[in-house]
């Protein structure tokens, strides 16, 4: 490539000026605490040209620096708290304090029945409504969700795969009945469903099927969605299930092209849906690695959607990403020193340019954050944002040799398993296999054995121990919201019109067993109080289930 550093530097100067005409920097001047100014970037002797080809500048191709010319001077990235347990209620009442507390965007935690399109009076959700996040089976329960919280002003995360379009459905059907129309809804649902087969589990449906639903997804979002992100394609949970950061950046950007290939593949054009494309990380404690990973990754996904899927708007090749912190990293074992382990990993995704970060809560290993809890994980991304001075200016790691030296061989290794996944057919094919799940398995395998050995110390569970604990205090969800869940859903549908209920689930049926867009008619049918549980057995009865290998 051959680029001049002059060229490329007066691009970003434009760039810059267009970006603070849009989003003015958060100070008329930034200074360290001794007076010391602070530029906006600091960059290279101009003759680098390694620079201009491999790094480059922030906001511009190929983003090693960043998706935006100014970063976190002109705004903080967004801080979204993931949360969600028992009732609807309960859960709008919790996203409510958050947002007091100064939260910017709501992230949404369905229990394990939503997730895997139960109702809770379902025989297979007895035991664990509510449990493990906000338990949804009517539109009801969304309206109660979201009650006084104004859609229109506040962006959500979803963290929903295999019923994503469902509870999809019901966010839109809440916000036309607060008066907000489709095109301003702004948020994200996970809808990735490759990583439930390789790492987490809450698939129904095949893949076929599967990726079916999610260009169907992609199609409607397209048309009615402009500003909602289609998919937020995850590597947090393939490295919560033992992978390394290579193998998070390789495996996540595997399922990407997957899903951009199905897409086009259903008759949509790369520029149509690849600028609402998403991305979702980890956040681990090796500091240097994290930050390097994300830098690695989201060059290698800008020179995949402009060299392979000649995609043509910037906006195509950019990799917007959310961070979570590591919660298979926190101990049940002396919880406070997960704040310490939190606040490592939320400095790594910053400085690794997250778009927006969830940071994790002390007492996540042992059960839901308390009130508490979930303040302090709010408050350290704060303290980092506003007392840190870490986004004062832009991507302050780049030219370190160790950290760009990581993040070239982050990109090597990472492309080498690519080049693995490719010979096998693609991720699909490659899942089908059990390639990628192997190797996760081998890897977790082998970090146990080194913790096991004491070759990889944690501070509380092998080493530095204590001998008595004080139990924290814990979040309970009351057995009884079981029974009220039970009955309030028994109740939505004694209240609904059965006979409109009926229609609209067997026009999808038809729809299921033709090509015809499927979200149209779920969507219909949240709006006729149809359950989660009724509309993902209209597509079980179609599609089938998928058993795991």
């Amino acid at each position: 490539m051959n680029r001049s550093y002059n060229e490329e530097k007066r691009k970003w100067d434009e760039n810059v000026e267009k970006t603070l005409q849009k989003f003015p920097e958060r100070k008329t001047s930034f200074t360290t605490s001794s007076g010391i100014p602070i530029k906006r970037l600091y960059e290279p002797e101009q003759g680098d040209k390694r620079y201009i080809d491999e790094i480059g500048f922030p906001g511009a191709y190929p983003y090693t620096r960043g998706i935006q010319p100014t970063m976190y001077r002109s705004r903080h990235w967004t801080m979204r708290q993931y949360a969600g347990f028992g009732s609807a209620k309960e859960t709008n009442e919790r996203f409510k304090y958050l947002l007091k507390q100064g939260q910017t965007g709501l992230s949404v935690a369905f229990d394990l029945p939503t997730q895997i399109g139960y109702d809770s009076d379902d025989p297979m959700a007895e035991g664990e409504v509510g449990k493990v996040g906000v338990a949804i089976d009517t539109l009801e329960d969304m309206e109660q969700l979201f009650d006084q919280i104004p859609l229109d002003q506040v962006s959500t995360s979803m963290t929903i795969n295999a019923p994503a379009s469902i509870l999809l459905a019901m966010y839109i059907a809440v916000g036309e009945k607060q008066g907000v129309a489709k095109e301003k809804l702004t948020g994200t649902i996970q809808n990735d469903i490759l990583k439930e087969y390789i790492a987490r589990g809450t698939y129904i449906f095949p893949p076929e099927p599967s990726m079916r639903i999610i260009t169907d997804i992609f199609s409607y979002c397209q048309e009615n969605l402009p500003k909602f992100n289609t998919i937020s394609i995850s590597g947090y949970h393939i490295r919560e299930a033992g992978a390394t950061a290579v193998q998070e950046v390789a495996f996540t950007i595997a399922n990407g092209i997957a899903y951009v290939d199905a897409a086009l593949a259903a008759g949509l054009e790369v520029d149509q849906f690849a600028p609402r494309l998403a991305f979702f990380f980890n956040a681990h404690n090796q500091f240097f690695e994290e930050a390097a990973k994300y830098r690695a990754a989201r060059r290698m996904w800008a020179r995949i959607m402009k060299e392979t899927y000649n995609a043509q708007n910037p906006k195509s090749w950019k990799m917007r990403f959310h961070t979570q912190t590591g919660g298979s990293t926190l101990t049940a074992q002396q919880p406070d020193n997960n704040i310490v382990r939190v606040t490592v990993q939320a400095l790594a995704a910053i400085l690794g340019g997250t778009q927006s970060l969830h940071t994790n809560s002390r007492d996540e290993a042992l059960a839901l954050p308390t009130e508490d809890s979930a303040r302090i994980a709010l408050r350290t991304q704060q303290i980092l944002a506003h007392e840190s001075g870490v986004s004062e200016t832009v991507d302050p790691l780049a030219g370190s040799y160790y950290v760009e030296s990581l993040t070239d061989e982050i990109e090597k290794q990472a492309n080498e398993y690519l080049d693995k996944i490719n010979d096998l057919g693609g991720a699909v094919k490659a899942v089908e296999a059990g390639f990628m799940q192997r190797e996760i398995h081998q890897t977790a395998y082998d970090t146990q054995k080194d913790i096991e050995k004491n070759e990889e110390i944690i501070v509380g569970v092998n080493e530095f121990t204590i001998d008595e604990e004080v139990e924290p205090e814990l979040l309970r969800v009351d057995e009884e919201l079981e029974k009220n869940q039970i009955q309030s859903t028994r109740k939505a549908r004694e209240t609904r019109d059965e006979k409109r209920v009926t229609a609209v689930l067997q026009e999808l049926e038809q729809a299921a067993s033709s090509n015809e867009n499927l979200m149209n008619v779920i969507v219909e049918a949240v709006k006729e109080y149809a359950t989660v549980g009724e509309i993902a057995n209209v597509l079980r009865q179609e599609f089938g289930e998928y058993t795991a290998m």
